[in-house]
C-alpha cells in the first residue's frame, strides 16, 4: 500500500489501526482502496504479482479502444480489483468503462455505479438479465441498474464475485453487449506489451 489510501465506498481517505485494519471515519472498517498507478506494462506486472484475485479487461481489446488504469483494494488480503478503458462512445465523444470484481459488501461496485447499499443480491434476484458477456469464456447474465443521468451500470456475477461494469456517459451503456469479452489480466501477463495503454482513468482518481 502507498500511503494514499481511500475508502472504497465513499472515497474518503482511510487510516490504519493497531490491529491492521483500515478505517473510515463514515464508512468504519473497509477494505481500503489503494492509490490507482499511471498504467504502464511495470505497474501491470507489479499487480498481476500483487495477488492473484481476478481483474478482468476486455480482450481482444476491441478497435480504439485503450487501458486507463487498475487498482486494488484490500491489505494483505485484496477483495476487489477495478479496471479502467477508455473507448469510442457508440454516439459520438469518448467513453469511460470500469469494471469491478469484488467480494461481497466491498462496496466498490456500488460506489462507482452511483447506487445506493454494498450489495445488490436482492434487487436483481428473480428479475430476467439485461444482457450477457463472456468472462473468461463463460456467457454471463448482467442486470441493468442505471446510476443516473452521467453513467450505466450493470452488475452480474462471475467466479463467485460480484461483477461491475459502469460506463461513463450514460449513453456509453451501449457498449455492452453480448460481442464484449473478458479475460482476467493474470492470463495474459505474456502478452502484457501488447495491451494499448493512456493515460489513468478519470474515474479511477475522481
Amino acid at each position: 500500500m502507498t500511503g494514499a489510501e481511500q475508502c472504497p465506498r465513499c472515497g474518503l481517505p482511510v487510516r490504519r489501526l493497531p490491529d491492521s485494519r483500515w478505517w473510515c471515519t463514515t464508512d468504519g472498517a473497509v477494505a481500503a482502496l489503494a492509490e490507482v498507478e499511471e498504467p504502464t506494462a511495470y505497474a501491470l506486472l507489479r499487480h498481476v504479482a500483487a495477488s492473484s484475485f481476478p481483474t478482468w479487461l476486455p480482450w481482444p481489446m476491441p478497435a480504439q479502444w485503450s487501458l486507463a488504469g487498475v487498482g486494488r483494494a484490500g491489505d494483505p488480503q485484496v477483495q476487489a480489483t477495478v479496471s479502467a478503458c477508455v473507448a469510442p462512445d457508440p454516439f459520438g465523444g469518448v467513453a469511460d468503462l470500469v469494471v469491478v470484481c469484488e467480494e461481497p459488501g466491498v462496496g466498490l461496485g456500488t460506489r462507482y455505479a452511483g447506487v445506493p447499499g454494498r450489495d445488490v443480491g436482492r434487487e436483481i434476484s428473480g428479475s430476467p438479465p439485461t444482457t450477457r458477456v463472456s468472462v473468461a469464456g463463460h456467457a454471463t447474465p448482467l442486470w441493468w441498474l442505471g446510476g443516473g443521468p452521467d453513467r450505466d451500470g450493470f452488475v452480474g456475477e462471475a467466479s463467485g464475485r460480484w461483477l461491475w461494469l459502469v460506463a461513463w456517459p450514460a449513453s456509453a451503456g451501449a457498449l455492452v453487449t453480448d460481442r464484449l469479452a473478458f479475460v482476467n489480466l493474470h492470463d495474459l501477463s505474456h502478452q502484457i506489451d501488447l495491451i494499448p495503454l493512456t493515460g489513468r482513468s478519470r474515474r479511477l482518481t475522481g
